[in-house]
């Protein structure tokens, strides 16, 4: 198992970390432990106990829930992380159970803060309540935007922002320019997370592919025309 020292570079890719003063990004490396999931496997399930702060680092995670009536249950899934995606504090600051269930896509690497360690440190330094802080505020930006565009956008343009989202990596990178062309996502999770139809869903990706937007692959899209598809998204 990696030493949590080695996946600092992946750490500083991301705004947030990049930010922190030293001695608070260098106590978080103290603590970290490093957790390695296999595809399919869970990380937490919705109702379980905290067990502290996240920070993938490789591979991605899937955060989602399970509803409806007993036998006829549906998925939705809230988002995909990917690194320098760091998640779990709302637990931290709340100390409930679980919201939602996080499990890996693909082989996955990340670092856990204990729960308890984490809160002892803070304790002693107060101070940094306000970064955790932040960390929370730019999910709940996010989450806003969402259920606004879920209320008031056609499914078209709700799919072309999530899509240009992800490309940008939700705004978490420190280089506020960068942009990534290959998307590891399905159409089946983009209908799940677009609270929209599998047949929808695949009827926008072709449209957008025809107009040479994007080309769509086995389990993943890609950005051909990043400005094009901002476009879309109005």
């Amino acid at each position: 198992m990696s030493d949590p020292s080695s996946w600092l570079a992946v750490l500083q890719s991301g705004r947030w970390f990049s930010q922190l003063a030293p001695a608070l990004s260098a106590s978080l490396m103290d603590m970290a432990r490093v957790r390695e999931l296999s595809p399919g496997e869970a990380l937490f399930l919705r109702g379980q106990p905290p067990c502290g702060l996240y920070a993938l680092v490789k591979g991605s995670i899937r955060i989602s829930g399970l509803g409806g009536r007993q036998g006829e249950s549906r998925e939705a899934v809230l988002t995909l992380l990917e690194p320098p995606g760091w998640f779990g504090e709302i637990s931290l600051f709340d100390g409930s159970p679980r919201t939602h269930d996080a499990y890996a896509c693909e082989p996955s690497v990340l670092l856990q803060l204990p729960q308890e360690m984490l809160l002892a440190w803070l304790a002693r330094h107060p101070q940094h309540w306000r970064d955790l802080a932040l960390l929370m505020a730019d999910k709940l930006r996010i989450a806003f935007v969402a259920m606004e565009e879920l209320a008031l956008l056609p499914a078209p343009q709700r799919l072309a922002r999530r899509l240009v989202l992800m490309a940008e990596g939700y705004g978490q990178w420190r280089e506020s320019q960068l942009s990534r062309r290959m998307i590891d996502v399905s159409q089946e999770q983009l209908s799940m997370m677009l609270g929209i139809t599998r047949q929808t869903t695949n009827q926008i990706l072709r449209d957008l592919q025809e107009r040479q937007v994007l080309q769509v692959h086995r389990g993943v899209v890609e950005i051909v025309d990043l400005a094009a598809l901002r476009a879309a998204c109005q």
